[in-house]
């Protein structure tokens, strides 16, 4: 089996805690990283033990949500929170940072950041990114295909289940399907 490079890694990672986010306008996931080795996290969301999003919806002033904090600044300040420099470190990030982002990240030292997605990428924080020498690189999330003999085993699997006849089997098949690619019937 190929192992994923760390890029990947890492990003799988930033959209492991995107699925944390809070709010309905955008989720977000953030992973700052030294020496191949994640020293914090963060997703947007509400301050903690605040209303989310997800409870009473958007608390909207000027197009932005104000309720919410942006994924890479609760990541800095989970570093902040437990005494974890951040100088020298790199993010991940599933989207790219706005201008209020960029800015933490630029002062908090951080030296490199990918990005999933880009997401109204504005020009001044590439700018920002530039004078401030920090690297900036798209590393789109690539979900590996399945191994073969996994996707072969998962159909044998179901070919023995649809000989009991039991009706739930061919709605786990087409389940089975969308993950699996598998051939059809």
């Amino acid at each position: 089996m190929e192992r994923i490079t760390w890029n990947q890694y890492f990003m799988a990672q930033s959209y492991l805690l995107k699925s944390r986010s809070t709010c309905q306008r955008l989720a977000v996931g953030a992973v700052i990283v030294r020496d191949k080795r994640m020293i914090a996290g963060g997703y947007n969301g509400s301050v903690s033990g605040g209303v989310h999003c997800i409870d009473e919806g958007c608390y909207v002033v000027g197009g932005h949500c104000v309720r919410t904090i942006h994924a890479e600044m609760n990541a800095l300040l989970q570093c902040s929170k437990f005494g974890v420099a951040a100088d020298g470190a790199e993010v991940y990030v599933t989207h790219f940072p706005c201008v209020h982002c960029t800015k933490a990240l630029i002062q908090a030292g951080i030296k490199a950041v990918y990005y999933g997605e880009d997401y109204k990428n504005d020009p001044y924080a590439v700018e920002l990114f530039q004078q401030a020498g920090v690297r900036m690189k798209k590393v789109p999330l690539e979900i590996p295909p399945m191994q073969t003999e996994q996707r072969d085993l998962v159909g044998r699997l179901i070919e023995k289940l649809e000989e009991s006849r039991d009706p739930e089997v061919e709605q786990l098949r087409e389940l089975a399907g969308h993950y699996f690619s598998l051939p059809e019937k």
